[in-house]
């Protein structure tokens, strides 16, 4: 048997944390590593109190026919990369790494193109993250560099912002 190279051995981490999570079309596991230590894990839910999508039946944004990739607002979930940024330290985060994986619920597919959102890449920069890695297919990935990629190439200044 090979040996799992270590960023799909996160990825995989990252994959088994989204199991948890309560969205009905789309869930995410994300976890953020700094020096080969796990500092904080998340994955798509209703905030703490509040019933989870799964729990009511129901998308609220599947019953409005909100299209993917808009109106997140309506969401009731809290995404995976802001659960992992909330439950740890910034000091912790500083030059980290955060890993991600998202899976259709009625296919169990990967998510094809998969991305943070433009509120998830605010929270990734602000947070000190320093690269984001995230799951195409089970063996293949991208890598983002967080100061190349989304702090020097704004796309908010050319108004190309998913808002």
């Amino acid at each position: 048997m090979t040996r799992r190279d270590k960023i799909n051995y996160y990825l995989d981490i990252a994959e088994t944390v989204a199991e948890r999570g309560t969205c009905l079309r789309r869930n995410f596991g994300a976890i953020i590593v700094k020096n080969d230590q796990i500092v904080s894990t998340g994955y798509v839910g209703a905030p703490r109190g509040r019933q989870n999508c799964s729990d009511l039946g129901y998308c609220t944004r599947d019953r409005m026919g909100v299209p993917r990739g808009q109106r997140y607002e309506l969401c009731r979930s809290v995404h995976a990369e802001m659960n992992a940024i909330i439950h740890a330290a910034r000091v912790d985060m500083l030059g980290s790494t955060l890993y991600l994986v998202g899976r259709e619920v009625a296919s169990g597919e990967y998510v094809q193109n998969a991305f943070p959102c433009s509120m998830c890449t605010r929270l990734i920069i602000n947070a000190g993250i320093s690269t984001v890695i995230v799951r195409d297919d089970k063996e293949n990935f991208r890598v983002i560099n967080v100061a190349d990629e989304w702090i020097v190439n704004d796309e908010t200044l050319r108004g190309e912002s998913n808002y």
